[in-house]
């Protein structure tokens, strides 16, 4: 009988489908959602998007949901979630949750407009609702929690922290493609401002 090896490529795949059959197969969760914008009066229940997965090595990147380029802070194997949720009143909230990251740290986290790439750079800029003329943006009226969502993270003892952000507008089709985890909180400060160190992380996120 002939014995299949696990490659690295493989390998990735399965983390990556694994995290795919988690979430679809978790009580009340979809990994899809419906295309129609839900009026305010509507009764239904709001279109979600959830993605749950691990981060893969970057050798991975070209097949894997999520991957990791600092395995020290974000090991391969730890795990991520991100949930879309499109609310009656136009606006969006997107939560984030992570598992086994370094511990006893802060780290910044915002939504990106491309996709996770071998580079850390290939997820390009933060999503802004009111995009900034001048890139990259660090002007505060741009650069600001309410025009990009922030999800900075307090990982606790165990490396677990779960971060929410809620902003009154939606994404715009194919607009944000991924959620990247930094090494530092996000700086508010003029010249600064959505700044958050070297990017540790990237999860793919076809967010709606």
């Amino acid at each position: 009988m002939s014995r299949h090896k696990i490659t690295p490529r493989s390998k990735g795949i399965l983390l990556a489908a694994a995290g795919v059959l988690a979430v679809a197969g978790a009580a009340g969760i979809t990994a899809s959602a419906s295309a129609d914008e839900p009026s305010k009066d509507a009764k239904g229940p709001v279109p979600k998007l959830v993605v749950g997965t691990v981060f893969a090595p970057v050798s991975a990147a070209q097949w894997a949901q999520a991957v990791t380029y600092d395995t020290a802070r974000v090991p391969v194997g730890a795990r991520v979630q991100v949930k879309e949720e499109l609310r009656r009143d136009g606006g969006t909230r997107i939560e984030l949750r992570v598992r086994d990251l370094g511990a006893d740290r802060v780290y910044g986290a915002h939504v990106h407009t491309k996709p996770c790439g071998k580079l850390p750079a290939d997820a390009g800029p933060h999503y802004q609702d009111k995009a900034d003329p001048t890139q990259p943006s660090v002007d505060p009226a741009y650069a600001n929690a309410d025009n990009e969502v922030w999800l900075d993270l307090a990982a606790n003892k165990d490396g677990s922290a779960r971060s929410i952000a809620t902003v009154d507008w939606r994404f715009r089709d194919g607009g944000a493609r991924s959620v990247v985890i930094h090494e530092q909180a996000t700086a508010t400060h003029a010249g600064h401002a959505g700044t958050a160190g070297p990017r540790l992380a990237c999860v793919n996120v076809p967010f709606m």
